[in-house]
């Protein structure tokens, strides 16, 4: 029997995840009976990345609350763009790959989210490349677009702000192919319910819809908030990059060091949004004033890291940067990279060393960086941009590379 002894929309809602409904009675409906729900993830990478990571919390916080989830991987979706800002067009992968990345999700995902037990909400994995690559066309385009109206989608925001740079049919018909997608679940898994980033919007109210015209059967959306600072800005960026959940593509220690150096303004909401801390607790330290809330920031960084990695990799990256900021030298647990001893033989200058290991994206960032004595190397300030790097510089094999007060990086002679 379902008896939550929260309703997980008062949880959702009370950390600040909701954005936007298709119904008031979605609150009633979670409080009543164990709902099947899904998010869409395109395997368009083999790791999921930061922007990933609110949709999985939110999974988490249903499934503890007796729901369903269905992590629904676009096989068939993620072969074409979503219309979503991009200027690029995806790569087109093959099968192969698009099988190894939703291995790789679900690997990732499942330090979230129950797949293997034995209970009633065990969470599916579904890839919509099942009914969408085998569909044909025209069949398609008489049962479903015949529902879809054109002047109602070009209304739809996410359209309608690529109008001027241009919008392909592959995306247009992205709407179509995702409604479908709510309608094949509903009538597989009985599902209910789509949720999503706010800029899914216009998506899953047109699933929603087709459910209605198609089934005559009411099924709900729910969006949550995309991971965004106090000035609206998307997080998750680094020096180089995305801020993956792969240890193989972004550190423990880079993931650590980057929630532990977000703004002030932004330590409340992300302990909301990405802890399952406590709300007395999220309270208490987000109301940190001036150097107290550095205090929030380590709880913070170290939370994450734990749910992302693993308590160890935490409590190795917390240890390192407390090394750091002491002024000690233990780098075992810092990003790295591998030099060849033949490059450095060859000749290598500070410029094509900070460019090997991601620090800079071009000789002129490095340039002004220098000038503004922003680059260190072994803990001395570097003051000339065509300073040669040579095998002095490395004790034990190592030498040890800092941009600005926060970013260290070891380099290791191979």
């Amino acid at each position: 029997m379902f008896t939550p002894m929260t309703n997980v929309y008062d949880i959702l809602q009370e950390r600040g995840y909701i954005e936007q409904s298709t119904d008031e009675g979605i609150r009633d409906l979670l409080g009543n009976e164990s709902v099947t729900f899904y998010i869409g993830f395109d395997p368009t990478a083999d790791s999921l990345h930061v922007g990933h990571f609110i949709q999985i919390m939110v999974m988490a916080h249903m499934q503890r609350a007796g729901h369903r989830p269905i992590a629904l991987f676009g096989g068939g979706t993620g072969m074409i763009g979503d219309p979503s800002g991009r200027t690029d067009m995806r790569k087109m992968m093959t099968q192969e790959t698009i099988l190894e990345n939703i291995a790789a999700f679900k690997k990732q995902m499942s330090r979230f989210i129950d797949f293997d037990s034995d209970i009633p909400n065990r969470a599916l994995m579904v890839n919509n490349g099942d009914w969408l690559l085998n569909l044909n066309y025209v069949d398609f385009i008489r049962d479903i677009g015949v529902h879809f109206s054109v002047n109602r989608m070009l209304a739809a925001e996410c359209f309608k702000n690529r109008m001027e740079r241009g919008l392909s049919f592959l995306e247009f018909n992205y709407m179509l192919m995702q409604s479908y997608d709510f309608l094949e679940l509903s009538r597989r898994y009985n599902c209910k319910m789509q949720l999503g980033g706010n800029d899914q919007w216009s998506n899953i109210i047109g699933g929603v819809e087709l459910c209605r015209r198609k089934d005559s059967r009411q099924v709900y959306g729910l969006t949550f908030k995309l991971l965004t600072n106090s000035q609206g800005k998307k997080m998750g960026k680094t020096e180089s990059g995305a801020l993956w959940l792969d240890a193989n593509k972004t550190s423990p220690y880079e993931f650590y060091q980057y929630w532990r150096n977000i703004e002030d303004a932004d330590v409340k909401n992300c302990l909301a949004l990405l802890t399952f801390l406590p709300m007395e607790e999220v309270e208490r330290l987000g109301n940190l004033q001036d150097a107290a809330i550095n205090e929030a920031k380590a709880k913070l960084a170290y939370e994450v890291t734990a749910l992302v990695h693993g308590e160890e990799e935490a409590k190795k990256a917390e240890a390192a940067a407390r090394s750091f900021f002491g002024g000690g030298a233990d780098a075992d647990n810092l990003p790295g990279t591998e030099l060849p001893a033949a490059d450095l033989e060859a000749g290598l200058d500070i410029l094509a060393l900070l460019t090997r290991c991601g620090l800079i994206k071009s000789n002129g960032e490095g340039r002004r960086l220098i000038q503004d004595g922003g680059i260190y190397l072994n803990n001395q300030r570097i003051s000339d941009h065509t300073r040669a790097v040579t095998a002095e510089d490395f004790a034990d094999g190592k030498a040890l590379l800092r941009k600005g007060k926060k970013v260290y990086h070891q380099v290791t002679l191979a």
